[in-house]
């Protein structure tokens, strides 16, 4: 793996391709006095490990923050280490079938979706994977610890992985980027999301580092910002489904086809899926607030 890294106190961090966006990430390594751990595993750790100079070589310890694809992509090159995901999440590290509920996808876009699992991002099922609950407190020697904090939303038990010393908050999938917060899984849950985006922006840390794209930031003033521009995405996402409904009447079906969360020439096997999701979960907040009204399988603005 010949990806720049940056070393902060404790922690290195090997960046994926093209700054770790997806399918790849950002590998997160720990070095503590006698554990070394990793934060998940990307398709660039494929590179190294049992085969020769790598970000897993020597890890004893992995630490998913959350579970999908992307995030468990070199799992099959530790094969001895200790495994432990989310509580919400364990399921899917364990088997094939786990992660398909995960998804929640239909059975066309589910045996699809296998395909690439086992393929393109090499999964290997985690049987022996632990599950870990909110709080829980990895000692792994010389003062180095890590605690888990469920930050749930993007899946049901996405988790912040917070590093001491240092306040180094590796918080995953709220990845900062321009594409926004995903909620597109049965895993998923918008309300979740949006309250975790609020309790994270007063989380005490010094550095923040995200699986994809934005890497290491280490000014609160910049993280601030890049959370109000990512937290801002969802209501630009509610602005225009609100937008389209003003001009009349829609079935679910027609709203998915308007593409409000990938672009109309972004294509992939789950795109119909996440789009129907999500719309589900904004359809579901707008008509708690009243804001929206459904009449058999219609919706429109109330």
């Amino acid at each position: 793996m010949n990806n720049p890294s940056q070393r902060i106190g404790p922690v290195t961090v090997h960046f994926g391709r093209k700054n770790g966006k997806y399918p790849d990430g950002n590998q997160v390594v720990v070095t503590g006095g006698e554990v070394r751990a990793v934060f998940d595993t990307p398709l660039s750790s494929q590179t190294g490990g049992q085969a020769g100079a790598g970000p897993l070589d020597g890890a004893e310890l992995v630490l998913l923050g959350h579970v999908h694809e992307d995030h468990c992509a070199a799992l099959n090159r530790l094969p001895r280490a200790a495994v432990f995901a989310p509580e919400g999440d364990l399921a899917a590290v364990r088997s094939v079938d786990g992660m398909m509920a995960h998804y929640g996808y239909s059975p066309a876009a589910s045996e699809k979706m296998r395909v690439k699992l086992t393929g393109e991002f090499h999964f290997q099922p985690r049987p022996d994977a632990r599950g870990y609950p909110d709080g829980k407190v990895w000692e792994l020697g010389g003062g180095v610890t890590v605690r888990a904090i469920h930050m749930p939303g993007h899946t049901r038990g996405h988790s912040v992985l917070m590093v001491e010393p240092g306040g180094i908050a590796f918080i995953g999938d709220i990845d900062l980027t321009g594409f926004g917060p995903y909620y597109g899984d049965a895993c998923s849950n918008l309300r979740d999301f949006l309250d975790t985006l609020e309790r994270i922006e007063h989380m005490e840390a010094k550095v923040w580092i995200t699986y994809h794209h934005k890497g290491v930031i280490t000014e609160r003033e910049l993280f601030l910002e890049l959370l109000r521009a990512f937290r801002e995405k969802v209501a630009l996402r509610e602005a225009a489904i609100l937008r389209v409904l003003a001009e009349g009447p829609n079935t679910l079906a027609k709203l998915v086809a308007h593409r409000f969360i990938y672009p109309p020439d972004y294509h992939d096997v789950y795109v119909e899926d996440v789009e129907r999701k999500s719309l589900t979960e904004h359809l579901s907040i707008l008509l708690e607030q009243e804001r929206v009204k459904e009449e058999a399988g219609v919706f429109r603005l109330a």
